[in-house]
């Protein structure tokens, strides 16, 4: 707990050096004689930094995440030509990486898939956000990063999700969906976000939501029929362990009031900073489809399957709503509360991860055991 809090310290005061707001007139010193400006020079630098800090433990973990051991039994089938129900990219690229490292080399499968979602996630959040030591200090208090632990071709997707929010919000429907499609050869749980991203763009009208809260409604009162029908849309789930675990709203409630505390904070700025900005707007319905989806869908097997499609974005729709506050000493309060909500997040994050459906924690890393214990003969 006391590694993850300092990894969380440091790269944080990392991303503070980092300003994806160019001056204007070092644009024009860029265009006009081809060179670096200091500004992206330090932007380089830190970034690179906060990249190494977080996945040097990524690529080094062992044991760590709910599933890695599963994965470890997939990887040894997809090489040795077994059953898997893993979707084909992602076992070719499995097959692809061992047979370069002439053997079942397993962790270097974690590793490779630990380099391409954090770097994506970066990239996005350089991109794509206004504020990004904001943006980056929701992601890590959030537990985003940490999380990343855990099912590999899931929050690989997730940050592929992530970057395809700039092709809707641009209305490049081709690429969005080629992006989207191509990302569920890995994991195709993300083409849920197909019909929930197209939904938040459509404009709706009162009688819009009342039908939406109607239909969570249905859902939480016939549980039985949806969740057979969710058991047809995703069948590895049945006769699965995951069926017998209790669920509900309990096993959420941290995840719901933090859509409720959003859900507040748009509503207190929905005038000046949510009603007029297209892409706030955007981000605050996949808030509201989060919260009902939590509500009255907990009893769904790892229904966070979809809701983290749909709650990730609040480390966009946070910053640029913080943004549009024109009262600096509004704006500041808010900043302090928005700092302060992440690090009780985080701390209680921190106290839940070492549970089964983290298991973050402890943390322990190959480097440390022997070569014996690892089977160094097919891993290295």
């Amino acid at each position: 707990m006391i590694f993850y809090g300092l990894m969380a310290a440091l790269t944080i005061a990392l991303g503070c050096l980092v300003s994806n707001k160019e001056e204007e007139n070092e644009i024009d010193l860029w265009k006009r004689n081809r060179m670096i400006t200091r500004r992206q020079g330090i932007n380089f630098l830190s970034l690179l930094s906060v990249f190494t800090v977080l996945f040097l433990p990524a690529a080094l973990r062992l044991e760590v995440g709910n599933d890695y051991e599963s994965y470890v039994d997939t990887i040894h089938e997809i090489y040795v030509g077994g059953y898997v129900v893993t979707e084909p990219l992602f076992n070719w690229v499995v097959k692809f990486l061992c047979e370069c490292s002439g053997g079942e080399n397993y962790l270097l499968v974690f590793a490779f898939f630990s380099f391409v979602t954090l770097w994506i996630f970066l990239k996005v959040m350089y991109e794509q956000t206004e504020e990004f030591p904001l943006t980056f200090y929701l992601f890590m208090t959030l537990g985003i990063y940490f999380r990343t632990y855990n099912t590999m071709r899931y929050y690989f997707v997730l940050a592929m999700a992530m970057f395809s929010l700039r092709y809707i919000l641009r209305k490049e429907y081709g690429k969005f969906l080629l992006l989207i499609i191509f990302s569920a050869f890995f994991h195709k749980s993300v083409l849920v976000v197909i019909p929930l991203y197209f939904l938040a763009l459509l404009p709706w009208k009162k009688w819009f939501v009342g039908l939406i809260i109607l239909g969570s409604a249905a859902v939480f009162i016939f549980q039985d029929l949806f969740l057979k029908l969710a058991l047809i849309l995703y069948p590895s789930y049945q006769n699965t362990v995951f069926l017998q675990t209790e669920s509900g709203l309990g096993e959420n409630i941290l995840t719901i009031l933090r859509c409720v505390a959003v859900l507040v904070f748009c509503l207190l700025f929905y005038r000046e900073g949510v009603k007029e900005e297209r892409e706030n707007l955007f981000y605050f319905k996949l808030n509201l489809l989060a919260l009902c989806l939590y509500v009255c869908a907990s009893f769904l097997p790892l229904v966070g399957r979809i809701g983290y499609y749909l709650i990730t974005p609040q480390i966009f729709l946070i910053p640029r709503l913080l943004g549009k506050i024109k009262e600096e000493k509004k704006k500041k309060v808010w900043l302090i509360l928005i700092l302060l909500a992440g690090a009780v997040y985080f701390l209680l994050f921190l106290r839940s991860a070492h549970e089964p459906g983290v298991r973050v924690l402890p943390y322990k890393s190959w480097l440390f055991y022997e070569k014996e214990f690892l089977n160094a003969e097919t891993i290295f």
